[in-house]
């Protein structure tokens, strides 16, 4: 007898005979308790495809969150440069610097200008600005996140090297024209 109609059907037209009817019944049973071989191929990309999206969707996390930690840096260095940088600094003196590939000028006192020259005072980027900081507070900064300070003038950069044929000759830092 077939199990279902459409064996019924197939049987009653002629189309097939009861052995092979019964044959493919035991072969579909089979395939049920064993497990079909199309079924776990198809599991078995379902689970691939799974896996390759968690992947993905953690390295997009990832991402965002290396962005959202860049931004917090961002604004904590500035909140720290708005908080700690040296207010009066309105004089008479101009003191020119560059800041990507051009020449800045900004009016300082004349302490602050013997500072700037003497590397106790910084010059950081401050949104459109610039702002007059300490160096130890620019150390702290630049170990931070680079990018903020403009002017730093540290003596060890102010050495000549060995095969410099102008070390003899000293320009001074603090040349007015």
């Amino acid at each position: 007898m077939a199990k279902n109609a459409l064996q019924a059907q197939l049987l009653k037209a002629g189309l097939v005979d009861s052995k092979k009817a019964k044959k493919i019944s035991k072969q579909s049973a089979h395939a049920k308790r064993t497990g079909n071989s199309e079924d776990a191929e198809v599991k078995k990309a379902l689970a691939e495809a799974q896996a390759q999206k968690v992947a993905k969707d953690q390295k997009l996390n990832q991402q965002k969150q290396q962005i959202l930690e860049e931004k917090t840096l961002k604004a904590n260095v500035i909140q720290m440069i708005k908080q700690h940088q040296i207010t009066d600094t309105q004089g008479e003196i101009t003191y020119q610097f560059v800041d990507e590939a051009k020449v800045k000028k900004i009016n300082v006192t004349q302490k602050l200008y013997d500072q700037i020259v003497a590397g106790h005072v910084v010059i950081a980027r401050l949104e459109d600005g610039y702002a007059l900081l300490p160096r130890p507070l620019a150390d702290r900064i630049n170990a931070k996140l680079e990018g903020f300070i403009v002017v730093s003038n540290d003596k060890a950069e102010d050495e000549p090297a060995e095969d410099d044929p102008y070390a003899a000759y000293v320009i001074p830092d603090d040349l007015m024209w």
